[in-house]
């Protein structure tokens, strides 16, 4: 009998595919006509499919109840994002780009992240009430490091090829990918001094000195060192190893594009079992594995690695609106609404803006200052924010005194779970909203300010039927008058006076205006026979021609032929050509043939 399996499985597997397809179907004019970013997408679908609204996600089910699991499952799924989106970083960069732009690289990492650090935990110390700065140092520095899958929102896609030049992609990839693990420093002084000097070192032994020491012992040398030498290795023999392969014709085609994605997960699994930092491990191996460019320059037109990346990023921004404690920004006992809400404007602002802008005459690839802007504002907290989260909660749940969590601790991670969390949604929606928003700031007032001037432009002028009237009278008169007076000279002048002086050049009316002749062409032309049609070409005459001004049957004026002596006639020239007739008036018409004419046309 069939049954329907109603089964969490089945219900992830439909509600993650089902909006990845209909994503898929808009995705281009989401994202390369509004610009706006999939990760803002993929959060609100989570939102929607939480169980805050339809209930088709349901993490806590998954964890089996325990909101510790469900703590570990997103540390390890942001690990697993990380960790491959920090391996293709790495192999995006051009060759040996760690050693040729080790300046600007220095300046972003050292003095601007902690810059960055002090300013976060400054804006957090002085809004969260009841808050120690040295608890407030850990919470700046989960939100330090930004985020390199936000980051590929500004460096990929057309809005990044057509304002943000290449070199200026470049280093903001490979400040986002570095800062991701290095971003441990900062994160473990407040962490190691917290244990050992918190509550007046209650529970354990060894107080400051204590805390530095593991600090540059275990931090710096285990994690930090240790991930790098690590990381560069193993990239350095992946890369060979392919060489190797590729040149004997031992290697498919699959596999070598999947090689970097693979050697993703060789490092997280290899440095997690040894508990150095993989996320900065990644970012080196993928920059070794590609030193000689050999690497990117042949997967640069493939499309492989790009689509795994949008898998999880997807899938990571759905998870994240599924188990956001969004219950949790209202109804706390730490920080009301308003002072987050104000913790979200002053640290999107402060924190990396104004270093930024202070320092960009010494980052060559920041050449002006709108860039600097750009740079300083586009400085992401997103996934590294909760994977760092996740890690400092692990870090703290050991914390205890005689086997129960210290009271500064739990509520140190309370306080850590609402602020950071807030700060990733604010960073997430704010970020993939600039775009767009700023593309219509710029063209609404260009396309309402048009469309103003074409309306306006269509407007037809005032039509007035009393001007025109009187206006067509007056220039009625004036002819008529002009005509008359010019037929009256001419008939007090002789013949041959009149001819000369009607094809004088200069001639003027009565008024002073030059006088213009006018003619009255028929619609046909006469042959010699009498029939219609074209002049037949003849000999031009030594005198002029004139034929009567009296218009014939049908209207028109006679054609002149050669045996003709009349003044005013359509003559014939040799290339049987029509030349116009000289004019001639009548005084007895009294100026009728010029109204006749205007009345004509």
């Amino acid at each position: 009998m069939p049954t329907l399996a109603i089964s969490n499985f089945n219900i992830v597997c439909a509600t993650l595919g089902g909006f990845i397809t209909l994503f898929g179907l808009v995705s281009y004019l989401c994202k390369e006509k509004f610009y706006l970013s999939e990760a803002l997408i993929s959060l609100l679908a989570g939102v929607v499919f939480s169980p805050h609204a339809a209930n088709f996600i349901r993490p806590l089910e998954y964890a089996l109840g325990s909101q510790e699991n469900l703590n570990y499952i997103t540390l390890y799924f942001t690990r697993l994002v990380l960790g491959v989106q920090l391996v293709l970083a790495g192999v995006q960069l051009p060759s040996k780009y760690l050693k040729k732009e080790w300046g600007s690289l220095s300046l972003l990492l050292g003095p601007g992240m902690t810059a960055m650090w002090i300013c976060s935990s400054l804006i957090i110390w002085g809004l969260v009430p009841d808050f120690s700065f040295v608890h407030a140092l850990a919470v700046g520095a989960c939100v330090t490091p930004t985020d390199p899958v936000l980051s590929n929102s500004i460096v990929q896609g057309k809005f990044a090829d057509k304002n943000v030049p290449k070199v200026l992609q470049r280093i903001i990839i490979a400040e986002s990918g570095a800062n991701d693990g290095l971003g441990y420093p900062f994160l473990f002084l407040a962490l190691y001094l917290i244990k050992y000097t918190g509550a007046h070192g209650d529970g354990q032994t060894g107080g400051a000195s204590a805390a530095m020491g593991n600090w540059f012992g275990e931090t710096w040398g285990y994690t930090i060192l240790l991930s790098v030498l690590y990381g560069a290795t193993t990239g350095w023999i992946a890369k060979e190893l392919l060489h190797w392969a590729e040149d004997r014709k031992f290697v498919d085609r699959e596999s070598f594009l999947v090689f970097a994605i693979t050697l993703a997960l060789f490092i997280l699994g290899t440095c997690g079992m040894v508990g150095s930092d993989d996320v900065l491990a990644c970012f080196i191996a993928g920059n070794a594995f590609t030193w000689d460019d050999w690497f990117r320059l042949e997967t640069q037109d493939d499309s492989l690695q790009p689509t795994i990346d949008m898998l999880l990023n997807l899938s990571v921004f759905m998870w994240f609106g599924a188990v956001c404690p969004w219950s949790m920004f209202l109804h706390n006992d730490i920080i009301p609404i308003y002072r987050l809400i104000f913790i979200g404007i002053l640290v999107l602002i402060f924190r990396r803006l104004p270093f930024v802008y202070a320092m960009h005459s010494f980052i060559p690839q920041i050449e002006e200052k709108r860039q600097a802007i750009f740079v300083g504002f586009f400085g992401p907290i997103g996934v590294s924010a909760i994977f760092y989260l996740y890690v400092s909660l692990e870090f703290l749940a050991d914390v205890t005194v005689d086997g129960v969590q210290r009271k500064d601790v739990a509520r140190l991670g309370e306080v850590m779970t609402v602020v950071i969390w807030f700060l990733a949604i604010c960073s997430i929606i704010v970020h993939g909203l600039s775009i767009p928003l700023g593309k219509l700031g710029f063209y609404l007032p260009r396309t309402i300010s048009q469309a103003l001037d074409s309306s306006t432009a269509s407007e037809p002028e005032p039509f007035h039927i009393s001007d025109t009237i009187q206006q067509g009278e007056h220039a009625l008169h004036r002819v008529t008058s002009s005509t008359a007076a010019a037929a009256a000279s001419r008939n007090r002048l002789g013949p041959k006076t009149r001819f000369q002086n009607s094809n004088s050049n200069g001639q003027r009316d009565p008024d002073g205006t030059p006088m213009r002749p006018v003619f009255r062409i028929g619609h046909s032309v006469m042959r010699d026979d009498g029939e219609e049609g074209t002049a037949t070409p003849k000999t031009a005459p030594t005198t002029p021609k004139t034929v009567s001004t009296t218009p014939t049957v049908n209207g028109d004026l006679p054609v002149a032929n050669d045996d003709s002596d009349n003044e005013g006639a359509v003559t014939r020239g040799t290339d049987g050509g029509i030349t116009p007739p000289v004019p001639t008036h009548n005084p007895s018409d009294g100026g009728e043939r010029g109204i006749r004419f205007l009345n004509e046309q």
